[in-house]
């Protein structure tokens, strides 16, 4: 079986039978809602059967979720470079990009680089070292910044622990701009 398949099948199975179980419904009570048999359901639920949509979709609707909450998973871009772990947070394509990114704290030596597009960076943990043309400033927790990535630049974890960064990344310069006021 092709890989990808049975990856979605060890995310689907156990998934529909926390979602059943919570909503304290038998086998079967959702294969009378469903008209899947029971034998079915229960293969589902085992990872025994492949998780078609015909399967799915009645399950899903008869257990009062939304598809996303079985089948979506979190998605990592690509292996870790350079010991940098992305997770995408936007699904779309075009437009500015979200991520979270996690990088390790022997990440520390700057190596700068440039290209097009512009990055917002917010840190939700650790300290962040971020080397920017002649500037090289920390920053903690709460703290962000925002720049055109023509500039040469380079960001790593500084201290004792790993960072975790949300970036947001438009790759034609788009700029995220700031509310400083109610209206």
């Amino acid at each position: 079986m092709d890989p990808t398949v049975t990856a979605a099948i060890e995310l689907i199975a156990p998934r529909l039978r926390r979602a059943r179980e919570k909503k304290g419904t038998t086998l079967v009570e959702l294969s009378r809602a469903t008209g899947i048999s029971t034998s079915t359901l229960s293969r589902l639920e085992c990872g025994q059967r492949k998780p078609s949509l015909e399967l799915l979709l009645p399950v899903i609707a008869a257990l009062g979720l939304r598809v996303d909450e079985i089948v979506a998973s979190p998605r990592v871009l690509g292996p870790p470079r350079d010991g940098r772990l992305l997770v995408p947070l936007t699904r779309y394509q075009g437009g500015p990009r979200a991520c979270k990114m996690t990088i390790p704290a022997d990440d520390d030596e700057p190596r700068p680089r440039t290209h097009t597009g512009h990055e917002w960076l917010y840190v939700l943990r650790g300290r962040l070292r971020l080397v920017l043309g002649d500037r090289d400033v920390v920053l903690g927790p709460g703290e962000a910044a925002d720049f055109d990535c023509r500039t040469p630049h380079w960001f790593g974890a500084t201290g004792r622990g790993p960072v975790e960064v949300l970036s947001l990344f438009g790759g034609q310069g788009e700029r995220i701009h700031v509310r400083a006021r109610t209206r």
